[in-house]
């Protein structure tokens, strides 16, 4: 039995104290983390969006201009809002965590660091841009670019999971060019459908915020949303129709598909999500499923690019370690 103070017990004390040099189960867990948070994110954003509650903070970077937090006048609409508000420093102090369990890699592991530190630096900017939708009566363009932002995270921190469990890239190609050429169709195709999406939502009837709240102006694209549902379509089914070719062919080649099954079956409960939304006047728990979704493809189509070259494993590094 080891006592208490012991140099076991201490050494461990001290390894789990003292920032990583390779990659452990913390460095694991934080990258999860931080992918979760931000999936997290875009749905309560989503939330704060489908309850009217946008201006539930009617400024910004204070809730109100006497408050810095909720009031009991803001109601039910300042509480959501603010709540989403708070949730900022959730995802601030896994940033920070993060990035200090990869910082002592940044020559060893450099991937895992610029990685991090991509995503500690766009919360603010993110931050930002959610204050400029504010001041601008939630703009949908400046909304929708709040959304591409999150959805570039999303990519981020699953790439940093995905190189964290998996090793840095090598030059090894897994796949020959045809199917690599099917991966890149794939990613063009997921971004025009994720954007026509934003627009999509951005000309329908969830413009994030009460009339009363807004005086009445509430922003739209100006698009028609009945067009645009059909437009959002098209590449929707483009990209169902690529990552079918890529199953198949990783199957045909006897390759892994895991990732390509995975990214097929969000694919899959996303159309029938975007289906079943649109033919029942889009209720707002649908809409907030299918946000989420939107996430959850950005991170699937992630893995699949990743997926294409070898990892050299977990514990591998690019040069030998700091003495």
């Amino acid at each position: 039995m080891t006592r208490v103070g012991s140099p076991v017990e201490l050494d461990v004390r001290t390894r789990w104290w003292s920032l990583p040099r390779t990659v452990d189960v913390r460095v694991i867990w934080l990258a999860w983390a931080s992918f979760v948070v931000e999936v997290v994110l875009i749905g309560t954003g989503g939330l704060v969006r489908l309850t009217a509650s946008g201006l539930g903070c009617p400024t910004w970077p204070k809730c109100t201009a006497d408050s810095l937090v909720s009031t009991p006048e803001m109601g039910v609409h300042g509480i959501i809002e603010f709540g989403n508000r708070l949730l900022t420093f959730v995802l601030v102090v896994v940033a920070v965590a993060t990035f200090l369990a990869v910082v002592r890699m940044r020559r060893t592991r450099p991937e895992l660091f610029w990685l991090a530190f991509a995503q500690g630096a766009a919360i603010p900017v993110q931050a930002v841009i959610g204050g400029i939708s504010v001041w601008t009566n939630l703009n949908p363009f400046v909304v929708g670019l709040h959304f591409v932002v999150s959805a570039l995270l999303t990519m981020v921190t699953a790439a940093l999971v995905y190189r964290a469990m998996n090793g840095p890239r090598t030059d090894v190609r897994l796949v020959p060019v045809w199917y690599t050429n099917v991966v890149r169709g794939t990613v063009a195709a997921v971004a025009v459908t994720v954007l026509v999406g934003i627009l999509t939502t951005g000309s329908g009837p969830h413009a994030g915020a009460d009339e009363a709240v807004d005086g009445g102006r509430l922003h739209r694209t100006g698009f028609d949303p009945a067009i645009m549902e059909h437009v959002h379509a098209v590449p929707a089914y483009v990209l169902f129709a690529l990552t079918l070719v890529l199953v198949v062919g990783a199957v045909r080649l006897r390759l892994s598909s895991r990732w390509a099954l995975a990214l097929l079956i969000v694919e899959f409960v996303q159309i029938a999500v975007g289906l079943t939304q649109a033919r029942t006047g889009l209720p707002v728990g649908l809409v907030g499923t299918h946000m989420v979704l939107a996430g959850l493809l950005v991170a699937a189509t992630t893995a699949v690019v990743l997926s294409t070259r070898k990892s050299a494993g977990r514990d591998a590094v690019r040069e030998p370690l700091d003495v």
